[in-house]
């Protein structure tokens, strides 16, 4: 007990000195999508999870899905890991996880459940060394959107060897065995959590996972959005508008 209290209390004392110089940035440009596609590539050729490939980048077409968020984690100005997330309501279902385990989740979609799908986790292998605390840094990202986009449930297709991190994080349940996912060699198992029954526990073990309702609208609200919404007010998002107008 004692020694996990201490490395936990170890990396967020260490994440407290690298917050200053993190910074989440939403890539919406072709040419900041272009980063992260070359991000994906290089951090999945590494661990062995894609084949080689002559454009040298990774993309689907859940990229650019009216439901999709694609985060770049910089660190120092660096790009250093990103993630994808795509919110999943009733009228708008489009993600990787819907397209590999509909039987299961296109049920609950039809009962009025929301999901955050968080896919495509990559993360620099140089900078994974320097900065351990990355992997929690950027997860942080899709419970943040669970917050924002009032989800009842967060998602994460895993593989095998990783299922005890979100286990031990976000207290994820395994709730379909692995399946085969396109362009990704190992197999994957659908792992979800209750978002708000699972959320004061999460926050209380993992207070990295904390944020503002400030951060969540300036680092979800697309580019149009800014530029339409008067100087000083910020889109509400209520369960009816969980995804934007496509």
């Amino acid at each position: 007990m004692g020694s996990v209290a201490e490395a936990r209390t170890s990396l967020f004392v260490r994440e407290l000195g690298l917050s200053d110089r993190v910074d989440y940035r939403l890539m919406e440009t072709p040419e900041e999508k272009d980063r992260i596609y070359l991000l994906r590539y290089n951090a999945y050729l590494h661990g062995g999870v894609t084949a080689k490939s002559e454009s040298q980048r990774v993309s689907d077409h859940f990229d650019d899905a009216p439901n999709a968020w694609i985060l770049g984690v910089y660190v120092d100005g660096e790009l250093c890991s990103s993630i994808r997330l795509n919110v999943l309501t009733s009228e708008c279902r489009v993600s990787g996880s819907t397209e590999l385990f509909g039987d299961v989740l296109h049920p609950r979609l039809d009962q009025g459940e929301v999901f955050i799908d968080p896919l495509r986790f990559a993360a620099d292998p140089e900078k994974a060394r320097r900065f351990p605390e990355l992997p929690y840094l950027t997860v942080r990202l899709a419970y943040m959107a669970c917050e924002h986009f009032n989800a009842d449930t967060g998602l994460a297709l895993v593989r095998a060897e990783h299922q005890a991190f979100y286990r031990r994080v976000f207290m994820h349940e395994v709730i379909a065995e692995a399946r085969s996912f396109p362009g990704f060699l190992p197999k994957v198992a659908l792992m979800a959590s209750d978002f708000r029954a699972r959320h004061e526990q999460v926050l209380a073990r993992f207070p990295i996972m904390r944020s503002s309702a400030f951060e969540r609208r300036k680092l979800f609200m697309r580019r149009s959005e800014r530029h339409s919404s008067p100087r000083g007010v910020v889109a509400s998002f209520d369960r009816a508008s969980t995804v934007p107008n496509s």
